[in-house]
């Protein structure tokens, strides 16, 4: 899948971004009520709670269960790209998440694209914040292996909650970003950054490959994953992002499950403009 936009700069490609309100019962107004225009999140997973399979939240959070441990998940917060929703974030995890026994919430923004692209952190953060609490109380979720990813201007905004929230995101997946929103860094997250090489959205010279290096120059764990093609997610690159957010074995995963195909199976999950 891929992003439609175009000719966009940093202050106006919110315009033309898709995400209608979904309520997942917490009520569709979200109001900044302050605490949260810093870009941190406060909800972290409870303890005591059993984990049921397959459940849904408004129909926006999956949840498959990891049949061979049946332990607490990993769980994938994912965020759309512009012109997209959170119905477009699940086209991309197909059937993947469930094999593999993650969890994966993907909301959608409060207003047309996430509020920190084009202006400061804010009744977005509140609500994922509300959001995650929400989950927290619905499965039981591995609190060392929560991640935040994102298309497009998704990713932008998920490295930079990232890195804001690093006591509770210790991986960070970025499908084609454009640019990091400042904030106080916390903690040192790892991040998957992916990018193809024939972006025409957002150039990976002056977007996916500075990012990653500029995270490396500060000291964070970064794989830099280059792809023949355009601004979108390809199918390999998903399942390679994902595989490395709910797997176990380190960095270097993906070498490692060509080499064992048994591991492939068991671990296979499917998981701005420019300066």
């Amino acid at each position: 899948m891929k992003d439609s936009r175009t000719n966009i700069s940093r202050r106006n490609f919110c315009s033309i971004g898709a995400g209608a309100v979904v309520s997942f019962g917490l009520g569709t107004a979200c109001r900044l009520r302050g605490g949260f225009n810093d870009g941190r999140l406060v909800a972290r997973p409870h303890s005591g709670v059993k984990s049921s399979g397959q459940s849904s939240i408004r129909g926006q959070i999956k949840l498959g269960l990891d049949r061979e441990r049946n332990s607490p998940l990993p769980l994938l917060l994912f965020l759309h790209g512009a012109t997209q929703s959170a119905d477009d974030m699940f086209e991309y995890l197909g059937s993947a998440h469930e094999e593999a026994g993650v969890a994966v919430l993907a909301p959608n923004s409060r207003e047309q694209t996430w509020d920190a692209i084009t202006d400061s952190f804010g009744p977005d953060v509140e609500f994922l914040n509300r959001a995650l609490d929400r989950v927290f109380e619905t499965a039981a979720i591995d609190a060392t292996r929560i991640a935040v990813g994102g298309f497009s201007d998704g990713a932008t905004y998920a490295i930079s909650l990232g890195l804001i929230n690093g006591g509770l995101f210790k991986r960070v997946v970025g499908f084609s970003p454009g640019f990091v929103v400042d904030g106080t860094p916390q903690g040192k997250p790892r991040f998957f950054i992916s990018h193809g090489t024939r972006d025409h959205i957002l150039p990976i010279d002056r977007c996916g490959r500075r990012i990653a290096a500029d995270l490396k120059a500060r000291g964070y764990d970064v794989t830099f994953r280059e792809f023949d093609g355009d601004h979108e997610i390809p199918a390999d690159v998903a399942h390679e992002g994902l595989r490395w957010v709910g797997g176990e074995l380190g960095p270097q995963i993906s070498e490692m499950l060509q080499r064992d195909r048994a591991a492939t199976k068991r671990l296979s999950s499917i998981g701005a403009e420019c300066l």
